[in-house]
């Protein structure tokens, strides 16, 4: 036969694991009975099960038939180091599956938005890791769009993704670990800093801190919900730079419940009153049609777990 590039390639022999096994017992052994009761078959099995293996060989003897025993040909000895190899090599298979199927190996590759690296992943890899020590974990962080195109050429197992800039999440299969609640982040000594909860209209005219210049496709979208149009006065990306710009009073920024934990002692939170929808929903993506490997699967409890730890 010929492979898809020209070059002939011969035939493999079709060989039964069963007959490696068996001939390697015997050989070990020096005995078809030894062979036999070591394996708990018959000596008859035994002795079929080397003549098939010789059969398919092309009709090469393995053993010499001694009165006490057999003994290996020079065929037999040439093939002990094969199936030798042969054999290990399954063995490793067995045990490298196992370990996939037990968590107890394999990789995995998960990316997260960045906000969601604030406490729900941290969370969800220190369980993880305890309970899998084994497992080689890497991550990636990035914006939704991003990951999600990482998670459809392949390069990532898992994307947390949110529903923030409306990105279409219809090619992806989603698992549902929570939908947020918003808060807005104001100095401490501001005028509504107790009051613990907020109806956004009420800040209409207060300067925003927000990672674009544009409320649309932003966390910002729940002030048009209510009608109005937030005044953008400082764009920052980065939640620790927003603290530093709230605390010095120079905005006020919504701040998602998944960042709630990680709040400045001189900023306070105040939960938004919002009776509309949720302010986005988050998800665990996979590609559609790829099943999820065990470690995946054992990944997503954990993040379940820690979502549902989550205030608000």
């Amino acid at each position: 036969m010929r492979s898809t590039h020209g070059r002939p390639v011969r035939e493999v022999p079709d060989l039964s694991t069963a007959w490696l096994r068996v001939f390697l017992e015997v050989a070990r052994s020096g005995s078809f009975t030894v062979a036999a009761r070591t394996l708990g078959w018959t000596q008859s099995a035994v002795s079929r099960q080397v003549a098939s293996l010789e059969a398919a060989l092309g009709g090469t003897a393995l053993f010499d038939r001694l009165p006490r025993g057999v003994r290996l040909t020079e065929a037999g000895r040439a093939l002990v180091p094969h199936a030798e190899a042969v054999t290990e090599s399954l063995l490793g298979a067995a045990r490298e599956l196992t370990a996939l199927r037990e968590v107890a190996g394999g990789r995995l590759r998960f990316g997260a938005f960045p906000t969601a690296d604030a406490a729900l992943v941290p969370h969800t890899l220190a369980a993880f890791r305890a309970r899998h020590p084994h497992v080689r974990v890497s991550r990636e962080e990035g914006l939704t769009p991003a990951l999600l195109d990482r998670l459809a050429t392949g390069h990532l197992d898992l994307a947390i993704v949110s529903t923030t800039g409306r990105v279409p999440l219809d090619a992806y299969e989603l698992h549902h670990l929570l939908d947020e609640s918003l808060y807005v982040a104001v100095p401490a000594g501001h005028p509504l800093a107790g009051a613990g909860e907020v109806r956004l209209d009420l800040l209409a005219d207060a300067d925003w801190v927000s990672g674009g210049p544009r409320p649309e496709g932003t966390l910002l979208d729940a002030a048009l919900r209510r009608g109005f149009r937030p005044r953008v006065a400082h764009v920052v990306a980065e939640w620790t730079a927003k603290q530093g710009y709230v605390a010095a009073g120079l905005g006020v920024a919504l701040v998602p419940a998944l960042a709630a934990e990680s709040v400045r002692p001189d900023v306070a939170l105040l939960r938004v009153l919002d009776e509309g929808a949720p302010a986005r929903a988050v998800y665990a993506a996979a590609a559609r049609g790829r099943a999820l490997a065990p470690a995946a699967r054992a990944f997503l409890t954990a993040l379940r777990e820690a979502a549902a730890r989550v205030p608000g």
